[in-house]
C-alpha cells in the first residue's frame, strides 16, 4: 500500500537477465469500431512484434453467449498489432454463474467496476447469491477504463485456472493497442477477491475479544460503493486463481487508496492461488488484507510500491516466491504490518518460504517509504525461511515497533542476503529497535543465515553455485501447506522451470522462449 509515491514513472528497467475514492463510475467504453495504427512506441521485447501477415487475428463475427441473462455487449472490433479482435464488454454485475469461452477473435471487455455476485452479508444466508465467474484457459480480459476492476464479493467466486500453455490474461486497453513500454503501468485496477475471514483494523464492528464473536468489516480501499470483507469463517472459499498474468493495473482510486494486480480482502483457506504473475503494478504487486491465504509459485514483476504487502491481521503461508523490482522504481521488496489498530488480534503473520528477491538498483536506491528491501512494522510477526535476498546498493531489514507486546518479530533460517554497508535500520521513535537489534533478530551466522552473501543466481534469478551450497530448512514441520524442498530461493537449477510457458517476458525479466512478450497479446 503506497504513502508517499507520484503516478507516473519515468525510468526504465535495466535488469536485462533476468479510504475510499471519489468516484466508481463505468467508462462508456470504446463504443463502437475503434483501429489503431501503431506507427510508433512499439517497445522491444523478448518474442517479436507480429507482422502483417495472413496469420493476423480477424475478429469473431459476434459474441459468445453466457448464462447470466444480461450477457455480452458487443463493442465492435478493436485493432492492435496482433490484428483486430471483437470486442465483447462484461456486464457491470453477474448474477448468474457464468463462464467466459476462448473463442479466436474474442477479447472481453471491462469498462467500469464488474461484480461477481452479490454481497450477502457478514455470515453465510439465504442472501447469498452464489455465483461463480469461469475464464476458460487462454482467455484474455482488458479493462477499457482507468478505473476498471473486477470485484468477487463474498458468497460468491472466481473460476480462473488456466493452464502452463494457455494462461489467463487480465490487462490494460493500452496492452491491446501494442503501445505500452517498460514503464507503462496505473492501466486499471485489479483483480480483488473478498471472504469471510476474520480480518482486523475494522471499518465497522470489532475483532472477537473475551469470547465475544467478531463482527469486523472492512471496505475495500478506493471502492465508492459497498465492497466489503471480513468475517468469522478462516476456511472460506472465494474460488481460484491458477496460471494468471495480471498486467499493468493499481490505479489510484483516491489519494493513498490504490488496488494492486491482485488484492485479497478476507479470503479463507478455501481459496486457491497458485501460478500467478504480477507484472508492472503501480502499487504493490499484490496485497494481502486479512484472512487465511496460502499461495505458491508467484512471480512478481516491476511493482511500483511493494512486491508484496500483508497486514491486517492476515495468517499468510507463501511459497515459491519471485520478487524482482525494476532497477530505480519501487519500494520495498515486502511491507508487512497491521497498519492501525495494533492491539488487534489476530496479529499480522506472514511465513514465507523460497524466494528469490531482487533489488539491484544499478544507479540509485530504490527505497522511497520503506527505506529497505524487507520492512515490518507495527504488530506483525514475519518468519522467512530458505530465502536469497540480493539488495547489494540498500539496506536489507527496517523493523519499527509501537514497544511493549506489539512489538514486531522476525524469525529467520536459511536466509542469505547481499546488502550496503549499512544492512539493517532500526526504529526511529523513543523505545524502539535499535539497527543492532534487529541485525541480532536476523541472526546471520546462525541457523544457516548470512548477511554478507555473494550471489551466483544465473539468469537474473536461478541458484548458482553459492546458493546450492546453502542446507535448506525443512519448512514441512510449519505447516502441511509446503512443500518439502532441499533448496534455498525460489527455483532450484536450470532444470527447475516453474515458472516458463505461462509468464511473460520484459527486460526487467526473462523467463525463456516458451514464454511470450508483456507487450503482446497471445493469438492462440
Amino acid at each position: 500500500m503506497k504513502t508517499n509515491h507520484g503516478l507516473f514513472l519515468v525510468g526504465c528497467s535495466a535488469l536485462a537477465l533476468a479510504g475510499c475514492g471519489p468516484t466508481d463510475i463505468a467508462s462508456p467504453g470504446t463504443g463502437g469500431n475503434v483501429t489503431i495504427n501503431n506507427t510508433t512506441n512499439n517497445p522491444p521485447a523478448p518474442a517479436p512484434t507480429p507482422t502483417p501477415t495472413s496469420t493476423l487475428v480477424t475478429p469473431a463475427s459476434e459474441c459468445p453467449s453466457i448464462a447470466d441473462p444480461q450477457g455480452l455487449t458487443n463493442a465492435g472490433v478493436i485493432t492492435g498489432p496482433e490484428g483486430t479482435w471483437r470486442v465483447c464488454r462484461l456486464p457491470a454485475r453477474f448474477n448468474v454463474s457464468s463462464t467466459l469461452v476462448k473463442t479466436p477473435g474474442v477479447l472481453y471487455e471491462i469498462n467500469g467496476r464488474v461484480d461477481v455476485g452479490t454481497d450477502g452479508g457478514f455470515t453465510a444466508s439465504a442472501a447469498d447469491t452464489n455465483v461463480t465467474l469461469t475464464f476458460e484457459p487462454g482467455v484474455v480480459t482488458y479493462a477499457s477504463s482507468s478505473t476498471a476492476w473486477i470485484a468477487v464479493n463474498r458468497g460468491n467466486r472466481i473460476n480462473a485456472s488456466g493452464t502452463a500453455t494457455q494462461p489467463i490474461i487480465f490487462t490494460s486497453l493500452q496492452n491491446v493497442r501494442g503501445q505500452n513500454d517498460e514503464t507503462a503501468q496505473q492501466q486499471w485496477g485489479g483483480l480483488v477477491l473478498l471472504g469471510r475471514a476474520p480480518i482486523t483494523d475494522c471499518g465497522t464492528g470489532t475483532v472477537a475479544s473475551g469470547g465475544t464473536a467478531s463482527t469486523c468489516q472492512r471496505q475495500t480501499e478506493g471502492a465508492a460503493s459497498p465492497a466489503l470483507y471480513g468475517g468469522t469463517n478462516a476456511a472460506d472459499n472465494s474460488g481460484t486463481v491458477r496460471y494468471v498474468q495480471i498486467r499493468y493495473s493499481g490505479a489510484v482510486l483516491s489519494q493513498n487508496s490504490e488496488l494492486q494486480s491482485l488484492t485479497t480482502g478476507g479470503t479463507g483457506s478455501g481459496t486457491q492461488f497458485d501460478y500467478i504473475q504480477s507484472f508492472n503494478s503501480s502499487d504493490d504487486a499484490m496485497e494481502l488484507f486479512g484472512g487465511v491465504v496460502n499461495m505458491k509459485h508467484l512471480v512478481l514483476v516491476g511493482a511500483d510500491d511493494d512486491m508484496v504487502d500483508v497486514d491486517t491481521g492476515s495468517q499468510a503461508n507463501l511459497q515459491f516466491v519471485l520478487m524482482i523490482q525494476r532497477s530505480g522504481q519501487g519500494d520495498g521488496l515486502m511491507e508487512i504490518d497491521s497498519n492501525n489498530n495494533e492491539t488487534d488480534t489476530p496479529r499480522t503473520r506472514l511465513r514465507l518460504a523460497n524466494f528469490t528477491a531482487v533489488q539491484t538498483a544499478v544507479s540509485s536506491n530504490n527505497e522511497a517509504n520503506a527505506q529497505a528491501s524487507l520492512f515490518m512494522r507495527g504488530n506483525s510477526d514475519v518468519e522467512l525461511y530458505n530465502g536469497v535476498v540480493v539488495s547489494p546498493n540498500n539496506e536489507c531489514i527496517r523493523m519499527n515497533r509501537s514497544g511493549g507486546a506489539n512489538a514486531t518479530t522476525l524469525l529467520a533460517r536459511s536466509v542469505v542476503m547481499q546488502c550496503n554497508a549499512t544492512k539493517y535500520i532500526g526504529s526511529p521513535v523513543s523505545g524502539g529497535y535499535t539497527a543492532a537489534e534487529v541485525a541480532t533478530f536476523f541472526g546471520s551466522g546462525s541457523n544457516g543465515n548470512n548477511d554478507a552473501f555473494t550471489p551466483t543466481l544465473t539468469g537474473g534469478f536461478i541458484n548458482g553455485a553459492n546458493e546450492t551450497a546453502v542446507s535448506a530448512f525443512n519448512v514441512t514441520t510449519l505447516s502441511s501447506y509446503f512443500s518439502s524442498v532441499a533448496y534455498i530461493g525460489a527455483v532450484r537449477d536450470a532444470s527447475d522451470t516453474w515458472y516458463a510457458g505461462w509468464t511473460c517476458n520484459s527486460a526487467a525479466a526473462n523467463f525463456g522462449t516458451t514464454s511470450r512478450s508483456c507487450f503482446a497479446i497471445p493469438t492462440t
